[in-house]
């Protein structure tokens, strides 16, 4: 893609963005981050719990695996919610309960938009997935019991209060329910999530910095090598054109 082309593809996400935040609005709201296959459920369940409470809820669901969503959303739809689409274009209007974040790529946008933070794959048994881009982002974060994948920073968060662990929709709904109610708590929890992962991406960038100067110096070595040239083409372009 030229630069030109860039450029307008970048136009058009900031103005879907603006539109999607125009349309948001003043509305209570959750995000349900990077879900796996019946967290989506908990997360509808949650939401119809706190219905009462919190009549004007917009909870947005970002599935992990976005080639999911026509199923999501129509599993939710047959539960009598209201589901619009980001891929689709679709508005965010009164009507809508769920908005599902079917797009690769733009999971700051809603943990910005969203204060709150359901981190997925934590209620199923995969292990979680990493918090510390939501709390950096500026979320109090919500996990299921299943944070092995990222067990030390989970437990740093708890230990900070940045985090809350709930064991299913109903403790999904409690929790919500207390933070939505009261923006103090919200605001002092989401200050912890972001203090830990301010402190672990400085020790990131230290331990970087102390292994740059070995880096330079294998780096060239490693260029002249007849073999890691073959190597490269097998690990490095192999993988990519996978991913690609």
């Amino acid at each position: 893609m030229n630069a030109g082309g860039a450029g307008l593809v970048s136009s058009r996400r900031c103005s879907a963005a603006s539109r999607c935040v125009w349309e948001i609005d003043a509305r209570p709201r959750w995000l349900a981050a990077s879900t796996h296959q019946g967290e989506e459920d908990a997360a509808a369940a949650a939401h119809r719990k706190l219905q009462p409470r919190h009549p004007d809820l917009l909870t947005i669901i970002a599935p992990r695996h976005p080639m999911r969503a026509a199923e999501i959303a129509a599993s939710l739809r047959s539960q009598g919610l209201g589901v619009a689409r980001r891929s689709q274009g679709d508005a965010i209007t009164a009507a809508v309960a769920i908005y599902l974040a079917d797009t690769l790529g733009e999971m700051g946008l809603f943990y910005r938009l969203a204060d709150i933070a359901f981190i997925g794959g934590s209620l199923t048994p995969v292990g979680g997935h990493n918090p510390l881009e939501a709390a950096l982002l500026g979320s109090a974060i919500l996990h299921g019991p299943d944070m092995s994948n990222c067990a030390a920073t989970a437990r740093e968060l708890a230990q900070a209060g940045g985090a809350i662990a709930v064991g299913g929709s109903d403790e999904l709904a409690a929790a919500l329910d207390r933070l939505l109610a009261d923006p103090a708590e919200r605001r002092r929890r989401a200050k912890a999530a972001g203090a830990v992962a301010a402190r672990d991406n400085g020790v990131l960038d230290s331990v970087l910095a102390r292994l740059a100067p070995y880096l330079d110096a294998v780096a060239p070595a490693a260029a002249r090598s007849p073999s890691s040239d073959a190597g490269l083409d097998e690990r490095g372009v192999g993988m990519g054109r996978a991913r690609a």
